[in-house]
């Protein structure tokens, strides 16, 4: 039985690290690393999927105001398509380490495996929902992609990006068949290889 998050688990140099964006069809993989500070505690953390927008919005900022030390990292479109999208969260998650301002004693990964890292490291299955430094961890990475998906959906209107922030919906599956993949699109996955395959058929047997 879940009974939420457990903030005994808020030690003091303790890493909680997260991602957001394997699923999608486009943009990159974000990813954060959280040291929470034991005396100034962060009401009403929680795995970011189960807050409200405007709520993950507020705590955004009290994180990175009370976070003995934060930061938010990526792996891009490119390093997706190059090492897979498995490899690139884990490249992301590395970032995201290496770039605290503070060396952590321990990083607890949500999920089931752990980058390479420098420090120890431990995973936590649904860490989101059960370590409050995972949780921040996730309303950071959250806020920070949703932010850039709006952006997307500005330089590419037609795809609905705002809206499904790049996750294979009715709506944005349709969009790629009938506008194509756009530069952001991950050339890797299944749905954008599919239109671009016969694409390179065509250029071989014009060749030919």
């Amino acid at each position: 039985m879940q009974l939420g998050l457990d903030f005994t688990l808020v030690e003091e140099l303790v890493a909680g690290v997260d991602e957001v964006g394997r699923g999608p069809l486009c943009g990159a993989v974000v990813t954060a690393a959280v040291i929470l500070d034991p005396a100034r505690p962060i009401l009403g953390l929680n795995d970011s999927k189960k807050l409200s927008e405007a709520r993950r919005e507020a705590l955004f900022d009290e994180i990175r105001e009370k976070a003995l030390a934060w930061c938010i990292a990526r792996a891009e479109v490119e390093e997706i398509d190059q090492l897979n999208i498995l490899h690139a969260t884990m490249l992301a998650m590395q970032r995201a380490v290496e770039g605290l301002q503070v060396t952590p004693r321990l990083a607890l990964i949500d999920g089931n495996r752990c980058p390479k890292l420098a420090v120890p490291s431990a995973p936590v299955v649904k860490g989101d929902s059960r370590v409050p430094a995972i949780a921040a961890a996730s309303i950071l990475a959250k806020v920070s992609r949703d932010r850039e998906m709006l952006e997307m959906d500005r330089l590419y209107p037609g795809y609905g990006i705002a809206g499904h922030k790049g996750y294979p919906t009715p709506v944005h599956l349709e969009a790629l068949q009938r506008l194509g993949p756009t530069p952001i699109h991950r050339r890797s996955f299944a749905p954008v290889r599919a239109l671009l395959e016969p694409v390179a058929v065509d250029c071989i047997a014009a060749t030919v």
